[in-house]
């Protein structure tokens, strides 16, 4: 898919040294661009692997695509887009705001475009990040890791899979070359971009046969068309539009309180329970439909149509799970053979494992995998002890089952920006926090945990890692992490001054 509003590859000069590199081009790379430039810091650069900025929401095409929080609070507050025409937007209009951000604000002179990350190590002589690219080589005094918790596709090992014959693709990856009108689909999966597919091609194709494993939670989309009056209203009055995205925040705000406490979460399992009672009148297939496990386990999803879609008598919902693929059909574990001309996966991402941990490299050598040894943690959600001056921007615990993750990032931005302030105020070459805050900040989040839904609602999810141990969700309300995060407290830190002789942080 591609949009008119597209930014050129500008040509990128050569910078052999930089004060800050930004890994990824999404919304959190872009939010950190700007906000260095505002504080004065230009000596930056973007490393983004694709072509165009957009991170998730460029990557992202399939049909459908959409987010499910609402538009005024899915948007930087530093940067409010008065014109979006739906309460939640869709994937095209949000990446052009983000391309609209990059030329707003001048960025594209700092980004180097198809420049993957393919190696970062700090070293601790020059105190400098060594970064090796794509595109060539660079060192930064500061490393932020900005490539987002849905930028690895995941796809399942399944059995013969190597031999089918058709096309099969995953979402984050939808090949727009292949014509499904009339063809014979299989769906893996029923998260977040499926219960968007589904509808979107059950009207065109012959057949669809949705594999689930597990059944999500629903709730009914709240959504609507923002006329243009009130669009227009935002554009004369900020205000108004402020106004509204606090009420938005706040509503949402309330919903932690249920994800702590399963017991009051009963009452939006039974808003949950009627609409898939009002929408689905098989009373086979909605048996197959109804989750076996506390709403909030897993991430709760939003949809009118995705009941409706499934109800159709050319889709057939499988619950067997899958045993084999063969040349041009799948194998459950039910018996049968289902024929199948293209297979889309909706099966998430690597949250919990992502690719850029096994390529930095901290003070003694060793990855951030190799540290984490399965289970992701970091001071804040944003720096971990043995990596100097590096600032992950939606690291460990800081995903959110009831509010905007963008707020989180923001936090994180300030975080990052209030430490190179700090840093450039006190000749300082480089920081990392002491393993005791690290520890204090992981056994809080962990203590507040215990009892939510998250832990106590009777399922896996993604948000826990190999440990089983929800590494993916800041448990508490947003705004107290704001309140803690957004302030870089020098304290928490190990700090080297420039003038220091040692080789390393001391």
């Amino acid at each position: 898919m591609k949009l008119a509003t597209q930014l050129p590859n500008f040509p990128i000069p050569q910078l052999p040294d930089v004060r800050v590199a930004i890994v990824g081009g999404g919304f959190g790379g872009l939010g950190a661009a700007i906000r260095l430039k505002q504080d004065g810091v230009d000596d930056f650069v973007v490393l983004e692997r694709g072509a165009e900025v957009g991170g998730t929401w460029r990557d992202n095409t399939y049909p459908g695509c959409a987010c499910d929080v609402e538009s005024h609070l899915y948007s930087l507050s530093f940067a409010p887009e008065p014109s979006w025409t739906h309460r939640f937007s869709r994937q095209p209009e949000i990446w052009e705001y983000l391309q609209r951000l990059t030329r707003d604000f001048d960025l594209a002179p700092h980004i180097r475009f198809e420049s993957e990350v393919c190696s970062a190590a700090w070293d601790g002589r020059a105190r400098r990040w060594r970064i090796e690219t794509t595109r060539g080589a660079l060192t930064a005094q500061a490393l932020v890791a900005a490539t987002g918790p849905f930028s690895a596709a995941n796809v399942p090992a399944l059995a013969g899979l190597d031999r089918f014959e058709g096309p099969a693709f995953h979402s984050a990856h939808w090949d727009h070359g292949v014509d499904l009108r009339g063809r014979r689909i299989a769906v893996i999966g029923t998260g977040a971009s499926s219960i968007q597919i589904v509808p979107e091609i059950q009207r065109e194709v012959a057949a669809l046969y949705l594999f689930q494993r597990t059944a999500p939670w629903i709730l009914p989309r709240p959504d609507a068309p923002i006329p243009e009056w009130r669009r227009r209203l935002y554009r004369r009055f900020p205000l108004v539009q402020r106004a509204i995205r606090l009420a938005i925040y706040l509503y949402r705000e309330v919903w932690i309180v249920v994800f702590r406490h399963p017991a009051a979460m009963a009452r939006a399992q039974k808003i949950a329970s009627r609409h898939l009672e009002r929408s689905i009148a098989d009373p086979v297939l909605r048996a197959r439909l109804t989750p076996d496990y506390t709403m909030g386990c897993k991430r709760m999803l939003l949809s009118n149509d995705f009941y409706p879609a499934v109800a159709q008598p050319n889709v057939e919902v499988v619950t067997a799970p899958i045993v084999e693929v063969r040349e041009r059909s799948i194998v459950a574990a039910d018996g049968v053979e289902r024929p199948v001309d293209a297979i889309v996966f909706g099966t998430g991402f690597r949250v919990t494992d992502p690719p850029i941990a096994s390529r930095i490299r901290g003070r003694d050598g060793r990855t951030l995998n190799e540290v984490w040894a399965g289970s992701p943690r970091a001071h804040l959600g944003t720096t971990v002890a043995g990596f100097p001056n590096l600032f992950m921007l939606l690291g460990p615990n800081t995903g959110l089952g009831h509010n905007s993750v963008v707020y989180m990032t923001e936090a994180q931005i300030e975080h990052l920006v209030g430490a190179l302030r700090y840093m450039r105020a006190h000749g300082i070459d480089a920081i990392e926090p002491t393993p005791a805050a690290e520890d204090a900040f992981v056994a809080g989040v962990d203590r507040r945990m215990r009892g939510t839904v998250w832990l106590s609602g009777g399922c896996s999810s993604w948000y826990l890692d190999r440990t089983g141990r929800n590494s993916t969700l800041w448990p508490d309300s947003s705004w107290r992490y704001y309140r803690r995060a957004s302030r870089f407290a020098a304290a928490d830190y190990m700090r080297a001054p420039a003038a220091a002789p040692a080789a390393d942080v001391a």
